[in-house]
């Protein structure tokens, strides 16, 4: 039964019909991450500039632990992704 109140809209919505555009930083491959083109964790610029990383899906292991003031919404995983996967990339990031 509904509360009368209109759904709360968030303020951001991801675009699933944006593709990836490029890379950021190095290919798993080249940081020796994996052995296999199948399981890559990895970093995309999509093309409308929001950001998709590829990681080990860990929402069951870290929901319950999470820090004040953080959630998890139903539509929302936690990933992970290795230190060096996002250290590569920092240099095709831009400071603002």
């Amino acid at each position: 039964m509904g509360t009368g109140r209109p759904a709360q809209q968030r303020p951001w919505e991801a675009d699933f019909g944006a593709g990836f555009a490029r890379r950021l930083g190095q290919s798993p491959q080249e940081l020796g991450l994996t052995s296999a083109t199948e399981s890559c964790p990895d970093i995309w610029e999509l093309s409308n500039g929001d950001i998709a990383m590829i990681g080990r899906e860990a929402t069951s292991a870290f929901g319950d632990r999470l820090p004040d003031g953080v959630s998890v919404a139903p539509d929302e995983r936690i990933i992970i992704v290795p230190r060096t996967t996002l250290l590569s990339a920092k240099r095709d990031i831009p400071d603002a």
